[in-house]
């Protein structure tokens, strides 16, 4: 095996033209971790963010971006049992992922299913635990609920409105565009938050029931009609705040006389025992999905290792319905 390696740094906080190649030694597996040859990783928005300057690692972890890796195990620590050299898997990183080789936990690997390419199994990571965690961990879903996913055609919006099917619960959707209101139009019910107002849709179409749950990533702007179209017992669910992270007028007396559950998270806040949860949670429930050819991501567009710039720039764009992938090996 190789030596060194080249990963991607973000030498100041900034665009794209921040994104450069260094080339280092090869990361060494601690006793619970494997090291993993890359054959391609995810772009996601948190890694805009970090690269911005506005998502930093937590201090002791690698600056390098990338969440979400697919390959293959090269290298085992002392205290690994369940994974061995030569497996093929996909993991939740924590950091480093933009990278030739990646140290990942043991317990944030899942075996990738046969039939499912190293690019699908690389996009599945990032979205797949968020959503797992939020809306089926902490926000309780379950089959016969109704759920509202804004950023439908997002890499957590497809994967979020995917799991819903699956799992028997149906489904609103807001997107920017008549365009991305057919590319889901198959998974959900999808509304264009540029031409409709998607609370007067909802409350139409559920007989002014509503939802049960809220999935968002837009924040303020989004809050009042979010209460308003919760049902009784509802969730309101929080993985970012794109549009504004405070919010004034918020109607406590609609929540108390709701029920309404107002929460929230982050990935890279939560523990490896947590993460761990998530992934045994994915083998057990999802895995056997992915192994049908069912849920797996949609990928919007596939880049070369040495087009991370271009990459970055897809994503900026906003164009995007599903997942931005990096190839690292053919």
């Amino acid at each position: 095996m190789a030596q060194s390696m080249q990963h991607v740094i973000i030498t100041e906080p900034g665009g794209v033209e921040k994104l450069a190649y260094e080339t280092v030694d090869i990361p060494q597996p601690k006793d619970n971790e494997v090291l993993v040859k890359v054959h391609a990783f995810g772009i996601n928005r948190p890694d805009i963010l970090q690269r911005q300057g506005l998502y930093p690692m937590p201090k002791g972890v690698t600056p390098v971006p990338g969440l979400e890796v697919s390959g293959e195990v090269v290298a085992v620590g002392a205290e690994v049992n369940v994974y061995q050299v030569g497996d093929q898997v996909c993991g939740l990183t924590n950091g480093g992922g933009y990278a030739e080789y990646c140290v990942v936990p043991e317990s944030q690997l899942i075996n990738i299913p046969a039939g499912v390419s190293h690019i699908q199994a690389a996009a599945i990571p990032e979205t797949f635990f968020t959503v797992w965690a939020n809306i089926f961990q902490m926000g309780k879903a379950k089959a016969g609920e109704t759920a509202l996913i804004h950023g439908g055609t997002s890499g957590i919006g497809t994967t979020a409105l995917m799991l819903c099917k699956a799992f028997g619960l149906k489904t609103f959707a807001t997107v920017g565009s008549d365009e991305k209101v057919k590319a889901i139009q198959d998974l959900t019910h999808a509304i264009n938050y540029k031409t409709e107002d998607f609370e007067q849709v909802i409350q139409q179409a559920t007989e002014e029931n509503g939802v049960d749950i809220v999935l968002d990533m837009v924040g303020a702007p989004y809050l009042a009609q979010n209460l308003n179209v919760l049902r009784r017992d509802g969730r309101l669910v929080y993985i970012a705040f794109l549009g504004g992270a405070k919010a004034d007028g918020v109607k406590l007396g609609q929540i108390m006389m709701k029920r309404l559950t107002i929460t929230g998270s982050t990935m890279r806040a939560r523990t490896t025992a947590e993460k761990a949860k998530i992934a045994q949670d994915l083998k057990t429930h999802v895995a056997p999905l992915w192994a049908k050819g069912e849920c797996l991501p949609m990928i919007y567009k596939t880049f070369n290792f040495d087009e991370i710039q271009v990459a970055h720039l897809a994503m900026d764009a906003g164009d995007h319905i599903g997942k931005i992938v990096v190839k690292v090996l053919d």
